[in-house]
């Protein structure tokens, strides 16, 4: 998996150096989004949308951020949900 994550940042760094911005600025872009899958999506963003400023990119990424946490926290609740469902559907002795 790091081997894809680093695929995708050289990738990232690859398009945001096409547009004229320095290799740092998209290796920050990819360590503040952490994933494979979020890196490659704004790598995708990048190379197909000619974002007019960094600040375009930077909104994207904080866009795709915003979306990881909904989907984590949307994954966390139905996780919650199934355990608290499995405790209220627990066999129970005749005495309770």
């Amino acid at each position: 998996m790091g081997n894809e994550i680093e695929y995708w940042t050289g990738v990232l760094v690859k398009e945001v150096t096409k547009l004229g911005y320095p290799a740092e600025f998209g290796q920050l872009l990819a360590a503040n989004l952490g994933t494979e899958k979020a890196i490659r999506r704004l790598a995708n963003y990048v190379a197909n949308n000619q974002p007019g400023s960094a600040e375009d990119i930077a909104d994207e990424m904080l866009a795709i951020c915003d979306d990881r946490d909904h989907w984590r926290e949307k994954k966390e609740a139905e996780y919650y949900n199934a355990k608290v469902t499995e405790w209220y559907n627990r066999p129970r002795d005749k005495e309770e």
